[in-house]
């Protein structure tokens, strides 16, 4: 069960790596989560000195009948799946009461959240929580990184040039950013994550009180809407095959509701919320959520899609595109100092004015990016950004501050500069934290 780690051979060193050696130095114990083999276990096993898996051999019934079982070995002591028994959050919580303040004692990792019954206290001020995505494109050495998402905070960019290949870019979207799939083939990377949701539909989501049929059904109408404030009816319709005539039941919205739910609690669904700037009303706001996969080669897999078949239908691989953006943002936002626990949002308001991505910090400071495929979408994404500067923080009642920044993130393009007009145009391959 225990023994002296080290950092496990192959790791490839993550943006989050940062933030949980902060965060051991800041909390008696931490919580890693996300979804099921983006690399939690290596990253966690890479700052612990001991760990007990709690879904292997016989250790799940030990800990069942005593949860404090999981919890010997030296610190920081990883806790693997630690979900399987959800009687843990509490020990643990315990635990580092009766430890003094002592920090960084336990690391525990999960690929799902157990339902808030299951959990007596939120363990706040006690377990920190990290959250990590699979790869991003920095992390698996496809971005340069010259582009600093922090620096833009900072009002710090240099111009620089940047890969515009198409075909590669596609390539990454259809691998994915799995650690185990880095150096493989995109097409034999479809076959390994097709079995991988098939395990979650058929396995993860019928533990969880789910069925398999509805979930994955609800997962690729996801896919299909990628990015899009839908209602409820619309991903119904879709699951249950119902035509605009007819349209969704309510047993059948709130099925469908359930299942998004769960997909979230497995972390393969990302729900973006919509974003209300200070002192604007939120009644004037549309802010049902905006959902992505957690990483694009899941929609891939769910569209049977293919490298070949993305390059030929362009709207979809725009789509997937975004979800690439929204994974990598979102990784590289978390990294920035003073980010939350959900830095990125998104904006849309009553008169259709939008934009993918906004990224908040704690002191106020928020930045608006759009993504957008093509450079030759560029003009009319700065246009959409310049107004909603200027709506939100031109009009003196609203008391909105300015953004730090706003940027277009491309896929294609051959450079990261600044426009006259201040927008910054940065392919998402020179992105970093």
């Amino acid at each position: 069960m225990d023994g002296r780690q080290v950092r496990p051979e192959g790791y490839r060193p993550r943006v989050v790596d940062a933030q949980i050696e902060r965060w051991l130095r800041l909390f008696g114990a931490i919580e890693i989560s996300g979804t099921r083999w983006c690399g939690k276990t290596w990253t966690s096993l890479a700052h612990g000195r001991s760990v007990t898996y709690v879904d292997r051999g016989a250790n799940l019934q030990i800990t069942q009948a005593d949860p404090s079982f999981a919890l010997a070995g030296e610190a920081p002591h990883v806790v693997d799946e630690w979900q399987r028994v959800p009687e843990l959050w509490d020990v643990v919580r315990h635990a580092v009461d009766d430890a003094g303040g002592a920090k960084g004692r336990w690391i525990l990792t999960g690929s799902s959240t157990p339902s808030d019954e299951k959990r007596a206290h939120s363990g706040a001020g006690r377990i920190g929580r990290v959250r990590m995505h699979p790869m991003s494109l920095l992390e698996s050495g496809e971005s340069t990184g010259e582009v600093s998402l922090a620096g833009l905070f900072e009002d710090r960019f240099r111009p620089c040039g940047a890969n515009p290949d198409i075909l590669s870019l596609a390539r990454a979207c259809v691998r994915g950013g799995w650690p185990d799939l880095v150096d493989v083939d995109p097409a034999d990377a479809q076959v390994v994550i097709g079995e991988y949701l098939s395990a979650i539909f058929g396995q993860s989501i019928p533990r969880m009180g789910g069925n398999t049929t509805i979930a994955e059904r609800s997962a690729t109408s996801v896919a299909r809407n990628l990015g899009q404030s839908v209602t409820l009816d619309t991903y119904a319709r879709d699951v249950f095959a119902r035509d605009d005539a007819r349209g969704s039941s309510n047993d059948e919205q709130q099925s469908v509701s359930g299942h998004l739910a769960l997909l979230e609690r497995a972390y393969l669904v990302d729900a973006v919320a919509g974003w209300v700037p200070p002192s604007r009303s939120p009644k004037r706001m549309r802010t049902k959520p905006k959902r992505y996969l957690a990483d694009p080669s899941l929609a891939v897999s769910l569209l049977g899609l293919s490298v070949e078949s993305l390059l030929q239908d362009w709207q979809t691989l725009g789509l997937v595109f975004e979800n690439l953006c929204m994974r990598d943002v979102d990784v590289y936002a978390r990294a920035v100092p003073g980010a939350g626990f959900s830095p990125v949002r998104y904006y849309r308001d009553d008169s259709g004015l939008e934009s993918d991505f906004i990224v908040e910090l704690s002191d106020g400071r928020w930045a608006v990016i759009e993504a957008k495929l093509s450079p030759n979408k560029v003009d009319q994404a700065a246009s959409s950004l310049l107004r909603i500067r200027k709506k939100l923080a031109g009009d003196a009642l609203t008391r909105t501050r300015d953004p730090s920044f706003l940027a277009v993130l491309t896929g294609t393009g051959e450079s990261a500069y600044r426009r006259p007009d201040g927008v910054y145009v940065i392919p998402l391959r020179t992105l970093g934290a």
